[in-house]
């Protein structure tokens, strides 16, 4: 029985044919037994023609019934035990197969659990997808060598053995066989290796359009890009068919080469085995048995060069997954320092970003990524100078940077399972910290209008949410998570300006005394900061409040006068603040112009919360519990 949730062990990585070895030593026991009752069983079938040739030259020809009898049985028996056989050898190895596919899929999703938000700094997501899913299909199949291809080596020679009683001269056309195999199938499952390889390749970059596409079409469509990027799709589709017709030809010569040969092999054995028992130099019953031993042949011949065709396809796909599995997560310095004792000022020297404990500061710049990239250092995510109360935040434990800085990605990942699970991660927050943190992200509707509120089942990545929900969920994760710096991006990008202002609101009173970074252009957020820093190709160019900025810097008034049609004067109160009731998703060129790339944050996942450990600091309060809330709760 495989244990698919059994410890998969520690894998080679020193190339691909040791991390095939690996897999086939990881179940030594169930290999050895595949590969016997496989020679055995294709033994067996070689050994059919010998016992038809004992029948006619015994029994037959000189009219023995009782040796005729006895053969005839001998030959039946050995049917029967053969299909007993045959049907053992495909259940272990498909066991085989079982266990190589699961212990690679073990091995790579424990590997990506461990980079965490490294992963897709490293690595692309197409590339991800077709290891964990063409290449660990691939790589199971090719250890059919383990059974029917070793099998047809051993009967291989098994059939010359037998044959050399009967003819030297046909055992050694036998024998020769192998060597010419090699010549002609060799140089093809090296030259199937490199186009498998580009192929391959190809599969992934065209794997992540397709990601790229499915969770952008929105943005694209609001940006009128849609075309552009079908065009590529199409280019990147045409060139991978291209590669494909090229593994296509190589392969074919391969399949036909396995079905060729063993009939060529056939015809020249028949023939010099006629002229034999022509000459008088083997009997009637040799000669058919030499045919069968040929026609049996067909059969390890074919399976020896199949082999060969899947060891070369799953060497290339091991070698992808070892290079998948040699990625490193970041780490810190083995004398790493130990964190400031309490909350203390985050310095960023690249863009000269200074963030105070215990206060809100905004980040407005007019390109996302500049200002991504300075939450990525504050957040080490980068490389960078960033220190931490004088203290360079590199040389801090990571652990303890995880613990107290968390980076919350608008785009981070849902997990699927209840709303509950989903908001809590690994914590189990009460149901009053939970209805504070769902009124602050003004997600009130989004539990009520569940039919089970906080114990509703939610998609994977939130599919059944739409985009302003999963916004807020998510916005309700990080303040969850209470941690002593969170750094939000673009937590309002898809909410209109009402839910905005009411989020702006209500997320400074609930960090009111956290450190709290946000990213944004909304004057709606930036008027509730109590610092902006305007942002100028990734510098600090001015700092102050939001009505500062609008008095002195004409850049920062056109930034974001954008939105003041939308969002309303700025410096002015947008009205009384009451819970919003329907769902508050803002329009897809509002998507376009605030999207930022996707990223996974650590702790996002509700059993490896990598980035966020549950604080013991004591709760904020963020006001008194509302009778919504409390109906929010129940």
């Amino acid at each position: 029985m495989i244990d698919a949730y059994a410890e998969p062990g520690t894998p080679d990585r020193r190339g691909g044919w040791r991390f095939l070895w690996w897999l086939v030593t990881r179940q030594a026991g169930r290999s050895v037994t595949g590969a016997v009752v496989a020679t055995v069983w294709m033994g067996l079938t070689a050994l059919t023609p010998y016992l038809l040739s004992r029948a006619i030259d015994d029994g037959l020809e000189p009219g023995d019934g009782t040796a005729l009898a006895g053969w005839t049985a001998a030959v039946l028996g050995t049917g029967v035990f053969n299909a007993w056989l045959g049907v053992v050898r495909h259940r272990t190895m498909t066991k085989v197969r079982m266990d190589a596919n699961f212990r690679t899929v073990k091995v790579v999703v424990e590997h990506a659990a461990r980079l965490g938000a490294a992963l897709s700094r490293q690595i692309g997501t197409g590339e991800v997808v077709t290891v964990g899913v063409g290449d660990v299909q691939t790589i199971s199949w090719s250890l059919t060598v383990v059974g029917p291809g070793l099998a047809a080596v051993v009967t291989y020679g098994v059939v010359a053995t037998l044959l050399l009683p009967v003819s030297v001269l046909l055992s050694v056309v036998i024998l020769l066989g192998v060597p010419l195999i090699a010549v002609l199938v060799g140089p093809l499952t090296v030259r199937l290796q490199g186009t498998e390889t580009g192929y391959r390749e190809r599969q992934s970059v065209l794997t992540a359009r397709i990601g790229d596409l499915a969770g952008g079409l929105r943005v694209l469509n609001g940006l009128g890009g849609k075309g552009l990027y079908a065009d590529a799709f199409r280019r990147d589709s045409q060139r991978l068919r291209e590669q494909g017709y090229r593994v296509g030809a190589v392969t074919s010569w391969i399949q036909a080469l396995g079905m060729g040969l063993p009939s060529l092999f056939l015809a020249v054995v028949t023939w010099i085995a006629a002229r034999l028992a022509a000459q008088g130099a083997i009997t009637i019953g040799e000669l058919v048995s030499a045919y069968g031993y040929v026609a049996v042949l067909v059969l390890p011949v074919y399976f020896f060069i199949d082999c060969a065709y899947e060891l070369s396809r799953g060497v290339v796909a091991a070698r992808r997954v070892v290079r998948f599995l040699s990625l490193e997560p970041v780490t810190g310095p083995a004398d790493a320092l130990d964190a400031p004792g309490s909350p203390a000022v985050l310095h960023d020297p690249e863009s000269g970003v200074r963030v105070v404990p215990g206060r809100l500061t905004a980040l407005a710049g007019a390109r996302s990524a500049e200002s991504e990239a300075v939450v990525d250092r504050l957040g080490r995510y980068a490389a960078s100078d960033v220190t931490w109360g004088g203290v360079r935040l590199d040389e801090v434990a990571l652990t303890q940077v995880r613990e107290r800085i968390l980076v919350a990605d608008n785009e981070a990942d849902l997990f699927a399972g209840t709303l509950r699970e989903v908001v809590g991660g690994r914590r189990d927050p009460d149901e009053e910290t939970i209805a504070r943190a769902v009124r602050a992200a003004a997600a009130d509707d989004v539990v009520l209008g569940l039919p089970g509120g906080l114990d509703s089942a939610v998609d994977a990545q939130g599919r059944s949410l739409s985009g302003g929900q999963r916004q807020r969920v998510r916005l309700v994760r990080a303040l969850l998570a209470d941690p002593e710096v969170l750094l939000a991006l673009e937590p309002t990008s898809a909410l209109d300006a009402h839910t905005e202002a009411a989020v702006a609101t209500r997320l400074r009173a609930a960090r009111s005394g956290r450190t709290t970074v946000v990213t944004s252009t909304s004057p709606l957020v930036l008027d509730r900061a109590d610092t902006v820093c305007f942002l100028v190709d990734g510098k600090s160019a001015a700092t102050g409040t939001h009505r500062e900025l609008l008095r002195t810097e004409p850049g920062y008034r056109a930034l974001v006068a954008r939105d003041l049609e939308a969002d309303g004067e700025p410096g002015t109160d947008s009205g009384p603040e009451t819970d919003p009731g329907a769902t508050t998703d803002a329009d897809p060129a509002a998507d376009g112009r605030r999207e930022t790339d996707a990223r996974v944050t650590a702790g996002t996942a509700p059993e490896a919360d990598a980035g966020v450990v549950a604080r013991t600091d004591p709760e904020v309060d963020a006001g008194p519990v509302s009778g919504l809330d409390e109906e929010v709760v129940r």
